[in-house]
């Protein structure tokens, strides 16, 4: 399973006025690594809680069809665009979206064949099955706000220590407080 972003976000959960507002920086010299930052810090809460903030499209890959359904691996999912698999040739053949059914809203997002179905044909590669998905909440406007909030201190937190503070590997309390329960379970 290999899971590739298609289109990053339009803008950004916070923006730079947002960011240099919390941080009572009143120039913009600062604005590309500040830009940086929340960029940086958005991806690793994505990642940390296995959501997508703002509007993006995915592709995840299979090498075949499995028993159970297809668990999307991100949340909030906004709709399943396409469902293709590779033919003896290497040409991806979309299958018709009423042969399956989506579960957008389920933890975890789900995609099946639907009853009476059965998966068309297996695969004839290695990552031969391609979901094409598009998850987040949306426009920045509406990302929660304590995902906003968790962005905005942990950029925060990495412009005033601009060197390795800790272990690195974990956040800092206010930020794991504030993510804490939009983590998604791994499985």
């Amino acid at each position: 399973m290999t899971l590739m972003l298609i289109t990053g976000p339009a803008e950004e959960p916070v923006t730079l006025a947002e960011a240099r507002a919390h941080l009572r920086i009143d120039g913009t010299e600062e604005d590309a690594l500040l830009g940086a930052l929340v960029t940086a810090a958005r991806t690793a809460l994505e990642a940390e809680t296995r959501r997508a903030f703002v509007t993006q499209s995915w592709r995840l890959l299979l090498d075949d069809w499995p028993a159970k359904p297809i668990r999307l691996p991100l949340a909030p999912v906004q709709a399943v665009t396409a469902v293709t698999v590779a033919t003896m040739s290497g040409a991806m053949v979309p299958l018709d979206p009423a042969f399956y059914e989506v579960d957008a809203k389920g933890e975890p997002p789900r995609i099946a064949a639907k009853r009476g179905q059965a998966w068309p044909m297996p695969a004839t590669r290695l990552a031969g099955i391609a979901v094409d998905f598009t998850a987040g909440y949306g426009a920045s406007s509406a990302v929660p706000a304590p995902l906003k909030q968790a962005v905005l201190l942990l950029a925060a937190h990495w412009f005033e220590n601009r060197e390795p503070v800790g272990n690195g590997a974990q956040l800092p309390l206010t930020v794991s407080a504030l993510v804490a329960r939009y983590r998604r379970l791994h499985l």
